[in-house]
């Protein structure tokens, strides 16, 4: 089956060909019939997934040859950004924490939206990566049940929820929000691969490198609750929205859970993949 990847190039959505080396602009590959616009794309999820079958019968000359480097947010105009906290049984134990009965929400501000490969701007002597398993919303709604949640994803996709520890925890209670929506600390990408065709989608390899060393290395059948939980949860509360982005929570090796801490550094690269999805590299200025 193929999978639709949406992508965004120069503010245009994309679809970006199973080899990962090309890709196909939306609007001009559909004829005009879809838009140019990411977000709009994601309200169109069903047809964008239709086009995305159609690939294979695309002409040589309807590709482009893709520069990941070129690659902008995929998601560059959310209203909601969720977050989870403390979301992996291991994440817990080494944050001292016991395990939730309910998800812990926050929230990260828009304006903080990078790219798969921007840059991080370290604004002080404890910043902290943190890799997650990214979830956007298609299909909006209120009271959705867990068995009909994966109909409202879209997709999935690698995630850095980059904080700010000192900023994070300068009062009590903690301003995890505040903490967590620095300029750039929201990456998001590759692309949004298509949830659907993922058979692997319960249970997806999780690694984050520093500068080459492996932090985080995980299965995601770690989660306490499994997207499908989140989705619920959160639309029993909240209206869902098309683009609604949703980060499901980081597994353990985060910095300030390391002895000794381990906070990023200028000149850092950090490199976040997850299985069948991409990965981001973002490097530490």
């Amino acid at each position: 089956m193929v999978s639709a990847r949406l992508g965004c190039v120069d503010g245009r959505a994309i679809l970006v060909a199973d080899s990962l080396d090309k890709y196909v602009d939306i609007e001009k590959f559909s004829g005009g019939k879809l838009p140019s616009e990411p977000m709009a794309c994601i309200e169109l999820w069903s047809e964008v997934c239709s086009l995305a079958a159609s690939l294979a019968l695309a002409k040589a000359t309807d590709f482009v040859p893709l520069d990941s480097n070129k690659l902008d947010c995929p998601v560059p105009r959310p209203r909601q950004i969720f977050a989870i906290g403390i979301n992996y049984k291991a994440h817990a134990a080494e944050m001292n924490h016991g395990l939730p009965k309910e998800p812990l929400v926050f929230t990260k501000f828009p304006s903080s939206l990078n790219s798969p490969f921007g840059q991080i701007n370290l604004t002080g002597e404890k910043c902290d990566y943190e890799a997650e398993l990214v979830a956007i919303i298609a299909k909006p709604g209120r009271n959705i049940s867990v068995a009909d949640a994966w109909s409202h994803v879209a997709g999935l996709c690698v995630g850095q929820d980059f904080s700010d520890r000192e900023l994070q925890y300068a009062n009590t209670p903690p301003q995890f929000s505040l903490g967590k929506s620095r300029a750039g600390f929201t990456a998001i990408g590759p692309w949004i691969t298509d949830a659907a065709t993922l058979s692997t989608r319960a249970n997806l390899e999780m690694t984050c490198r520093v500068s080459g060393e492996v932090m985080q290395n995980t299965q995601t059948d770690d989660m306490i609750f499994e997207v499908p939980d989140i989705v619920s949860y959160l639309s029993g509360i909240c209206e869902l929205y098309a683009g609604d982005v949703i980060y499901t929570g980081t597994p353990s090796g985060v910095g300030a859970g390391r002895t000794p801490q381990r906070f990023l550094r200028s000149g850092d690269i950090v490199e976040t993949t997850i299985q069948d999805l991409g990965t981001l590299i973002n490097i530490c200025k």
